[in-house]
């Protein structure tokens, strides 16, 4: 059992709980498509909680290398960017028609695209082990809480279809802004 705690291993503690991460995200995103919303933001929350403990023990256990960077980054845009991309495309722009839905399927590209973008920045500036005391631009994380509000507004009748494409629109673009957001 040494190898969860050898930061070499790609199966160390830490990246074992990246990779319960990844499973999360991935069965949220099939209970979306099955219209189970409520069972998918569960999963995703558990997923959230994998990953900020996989952090964590990385930390506590010097856990972080490379190979664990690239790992939760792949884990954040699974949980974190198609998942909620997924919650509101399908809870919100499937009903959509015509020019309304090319729109929307342009904005959920653009927040793909954005949500990617800054994973990869991330990890090009990341220096496995340390913890910055803010981020630069809206965490990833913190997008899909975001995106989830605007998901569940629209479900409660609070926000119309057309200003959930601009929350999108703007929730993406703070993920690459120069917004200072603290870290935890």
């Amino acid at each position: 059992m040494q190898f969860l705690y050898d930061p070499r291993s790609h199966f160390n503690l830490a990246n074992l709980f990246t990779m319960a991460n990844i499973a999360c995200g991935l069965v949220a995103a099939y209970l979306v498509t099955k219209h189970h919303f409520a069972a998918a933001a569960l999963f995703a929350w558990i997923g959230g909680a994998f990953d900020i403990f996989d952090g964590k023990i990385a930390r506590k256990y010097r856990l972080s290398n490379p190979f664990g960077v690239q790992l939760d980054s792949f884990a954040d845009f699974l949980t974190f960017v198609l998942v909620p991309v997924f919650f509101i495309f399908v809870g919100v722009y499937e009903k959509l028609e015509g020019v309304w839905f090319a729109l929307a399927a342009a904005v959920s590209l653009y927040y793909v695209v954005s949500g990617l973008r800054r994973l990869i920045q991330f990890n090009l500036d990341a220096d496995p082990g340390s913890v910055g005391r803010f981020f630069v631009g809206v965490p990833t994380p913190l997008g899909a809480i975001l995106l989830w509000l605007v998901w569940l507004a629209n479900h409660y009748g609070l926000l119309p279809s057309p200003l959930v494409i601009a929350a999108m629109a703007l929730i993406g673009w703070l993920l690459n802004s120069k917004v200072k957001v603290p870290h935890p």
